[in-house]
Parts: structure tokens; sequence; C-alpha cells
């Protein structure tokens, strides 16, 4: 299974000035926030990547791209009808490919230099011939900010599931009910990492949605992938990698010190952070 493009969700209200931020990389350079998304899509081998912004934002994205804006194609919402078509909004530069799927408010760290979030994504799409997001498992008292899968382990494999159930932003009660998957740990739940490779079904799914929906926010990218294992398999899978929610308190300074302790400066971070906390004034 090929993934030859990349879509970034970019026009949130909440979010959209995000990946316009300059973070520090583990190299010790200053980058936005969104080069560091293109490149963690080119680190999988996809060159082409579509960005969906608000009406107005593109020459913004533009310059924050840098000299990886040669790779972008700028796809306008016009209206903020809510995420699911956010998404479906990327269906002409997709076409029937097979796309990887990022939100504009997440950094990946991964653990593994050589395999990127991204790659480690692809792979495992390209193994398994089919849709799989990435998930990590995330405490109850997180859930309101993440949508959420239930299902079994696939083949007996550990860290790979055959969904079964998906539900954004359920609440622990629903959790507890639809989404308890065996093997985790007490009040902890398979959250989505903000990163999927998707197939042109689901854009189908969500046209189809979009177009019977009295109300389009109401139509959630969760809600199309709950279709997804009525018509062929769905997996989720753990990454060997961390994900950070920008857009939660203090997230972009929790992204900059994971980045900054992932780095080769490691131990000049940990004597500065050290030194910080002693410092009682």
């Amino acid at each position: 299974m090929n993934t030859p493009k990349a879509l970034i969700t970019a026009a949130g209200r909440n979010q959209r000035h995000l990946p316009l931020q300059t973070i520090v990389d583990r190299e010790g350079y200053p980058r936005s926030v969104l080069v560091q998304l293109i490149e963690e899509a080119v680190s999988a081998g996809i060159e082409s990547i579509g960005v969906v912004v608000s009406p107005g934002d593109a020459e913004l994205y533009h310059r924050a791209a840098g000299a990886h804006a040669k790779r972008l194609t700028f796809i306008e919402q016009s209206e903020p009808r809510g995420y699911g078509d956010a998404v479906y909004c990327g269906r002409q530069f997709l076409g029937d490919d097979n796309f990887l799927l990022m939100v504009s408010d997440h950094l990946y760290i991964s653990r593994n230099r050589e395999r990127s979030c991204a790659r480690q994504l692809v792979e495992a799409a390209a193994a398994e011939r089919c849709a799989v997001s990435a998930v990590q498992a995330t405490h109850e008292s997180l859930l309101s900010s993440f949508g959420a899968v239930g299902g079994r382990l696939f083949d007996g494999r550990s860290g790979i599931y055959e969904v079964e159930c998906v539900i954004e932003k359920p609440s622990p009660t629903q959790a507890e009910q639809k989404l308890s998957v065996p093997g985790l740990r007490t009040g902890h739940y398979l959250c989505f990492f903000g990163m999927h490779v998707l197939t042109h079904s689901v854009l189908q799914t969500l046209g189809k949605m979009l177009e019977g929906a009295p109300d389009p926010k109401s139509v959630s990218l969760a809600a199309a992938l709950d279709t997804l294992g009525g018509h062929g398999r769905y997996l989720a899978v753990e990454l060997a990698g961390r994900r950070y929610d920008l857009d939660e308190r203090y997230g972009l300074l929790t992204a900059q010190l994971a980045l900054a302790l992932d780095g080769e400066q490691r131990p000049e971070i940990l004597a500065r952070l050290v030194a910080l906390l002693a410092d009682t004034r």
C-alpha cells in the first residue's frame, strides 16, 4: 500500500497560529512548527503535501515553510465547518491516493532516530495493506481532548489492534463501556496520536455524511473512521514515540522541553533546568 501524499489540517480557529510558532529543534536550531511537520512527512518518503488553511493564511504558511514551500499545495476551508469538513476539503488534491493525515497542533518525537513516527506508521500501513491510525495510551483525565478507539490485539501482536469502535472525545463512562482494551493500565485508553494513514474511502464516507448533515460541524473524522471496520480491515498502532499537543496549556513549552531533552545537548539542558528549579527567588 503506497502513501504518496500527506495532508496537514491547519484551519481550526484555535490552532491556526500554532504551526507558525518558532520552536528550537533537537539539534538546537530555531524552526517553525510547520517546517518540523513537513519534515516529518518527508521522512516517510512523502514529497507532495497539502495544507488546509483558513482564507488569507496561505501566504503566512508559505513564508513559514521556508525552503519546503515548493512541496506544499494550499487548500482553503472557506468557512469554519468542522474537522471532518477540513479533511474533506483535501479531496481534489488527494484524488484516489492513500494519504498521511496529520494535525497541525501536534509535534512528534520518535524513540528511534532512524525511523520517525510518520515513517513507522506509513510502513505499518504498507505491511498490513489497510488504513492505520496511530494511537497512544492516554489517561482518562485527558479523554476530552482526543478521539479514542476500542478493539483487540490483532493476531496476538503487541502494540497493534483491530479497531472495533471509534468515539470522538468520549466521556469516562463511554470509554469504560465501549473502549476498554485488554492489557492497558487501569484508567488508560487508546487515544489518537494525531496521525493516520487513510484511503480514499474515508473521503467518500465523509462526503456522504456531510451531504446529509444539518450542521457540517457535527461530522467528525472519528465518525467516518468508526465505519471503516465494516468495510474491511482497519488497524491502530502504538508507535515508538510520543505526541505533544501544542494546543493544551503549556503544550508548546512541554514540546520544546521534550525536543531539547531528546537532542545532543541534553546534559546542558538538564543542568539549566536544575539551576532553574534551585532558584527560589
